[in-house]
């Protein structure tokens, strides 16, 4: 299967990939007008972004693998394992989740094991570890949760990366900067099958410029170097990301502005009796009934643009609205309010 990119537009508020509404930092787009001729024409170094990365994450040197956005890496991940052992194997995931998940096994050669989801979107930690196998490659965790923005129990990776040391547990930590959590740490050395993949695309805004991040132990990360392309990221990713690093002021500010739109989608459904989840990502998901998909195309017409999520596993009537900037969730919730008035009527 292949990831289908959802319908956009330019001239719309997009609430609907998780992106950051308010745009990169401004000394992101200063280092990226500095650049010179000659930078575009001479192969980027890696060596001082890689440094400036594990600075940034708190790892030692050579526990970095930059890559063109997380998707790269995700990709890395499942072709190193299908590489290595040259059998039929299989990539394990919870549902519902990232579509890239089976996309990268696809393109892999590997079969895919999907975990159906518990109620309430608990964690199906007993679930996985029963399907886990000799043929499992590797077992796919977002922490937190896309689309329900839930995180992993405390304690469930480590289980995961025991009980199946044979397969690369990849951590997805596209969100990170929004739960304030991670398992970049001690554990990485214990489970050196563990890896956590980080992007730059959401809290600093550089999800055009595909900058991302794998973090493991040297000796883990090593297959994934030797089958990566030698210069996966171009010279404005790399500019712009040592731009974004340096800038915690603005990553601040905007991670703030989520927090403070989640609450106001809490609000919104704690008025109208929709069913929502505690996010600690910078989305949430939102059980708005059957007519979700028309709720999507209404808001569509009005240059709103929510995600429809109730194909997903569990998700049944669940859109998925962007928590960015206070006031584009305000824009977007004032619509929608709208909308369920009328459907009351």
């Amino acid at each position: 299967m292949s990831y289908l990119r959802p319908p956009s537009s330019p001239d719309s508020l997009r609430l609907h990939l998780n992106e950051n509404t308010a745009g990169c930092s401004p000394a992101v787009l200063a280092a990226i007008h500095a650049i010179a001729r000659e930078d575009t024409a001479f192969y980027p170094d890696y060596g001082p972004i890689t440094a400036a990365v594990e600075r940034w994450l708190a790892v030692p040197a050579g526990w970095v693998l930059p890559t063109n956005g997380l998707d790269e890496g995700l990709h890395l991940a499942a072709q190193a394992r299908a590489l290595q052992t040259r059998q039929p194997g299989h990539v394990l995931f919870p549902e519902p989740a990232f579509e890239m998940y089976a996309a990268c096994a696809d393109a892999s050669g590997l079969g895919v094991v999907r975990i159906a989801p518990e109620p309430g979107f608990r964690f199906p930690l007993d679930a996985m570890l029963a399907a886990i196998s000799p043929d499992t490659r590797v077992i796919y965790l977002t922490d937190p949760n896309n689309p329900t923005g839930l995180g992993v129990p405390r304690g469930a990776l480590e289980q995961i990366g025991s009980a199946a040391p044979g397969a690369t547990v990849l951590v997805d930590e596209a969100y990170a900067d929004f739960s304030g959590r991670t398992a970049i740490g001690p554990m990485l050395d214990r489970h050196r099958n563990l890896i956590v993949g980080r992007t730059f695309a959401k809290a600093h805004g550089l999800a055009a410029l595909r900058a991302g991040a794998l973090v493991a132990h040297p000796d883990t990360l090593a297959p994934l170097r030797r089958i990566q392309p030698p210069f996966s990221l171009n010279v404005c990713a790399i500019r712009a990301l040592d731009a974004a690093l340096g800038d915690r002021t603005y990553l601040d500010w905007y991670v703030a502005q989520s927090v403070e739109s989640r609450r106001i989608v809490y609000d919104l459904c704690a008025r109208h009796r929709l069913t929502c989840w505690p996010s600690e990502a910078n989305f949430v998901l939102v059980r708005v009934g059957d007519d979700a998909p028309a709720i999507v195309a209404a808001l569509a017409t009005r240059g709103i643009l929510i995600r429809d999520r109730s194909s997903a596993p569990g998700c049944a009537g669940c859109v998925r609205i962007t928590a960015g900037v206070v006031e584009h969730t305000r824009r977007c919730l004032d619509a929608l309010e709208d909308l369920l008035a009328t459907r009351a009527r």
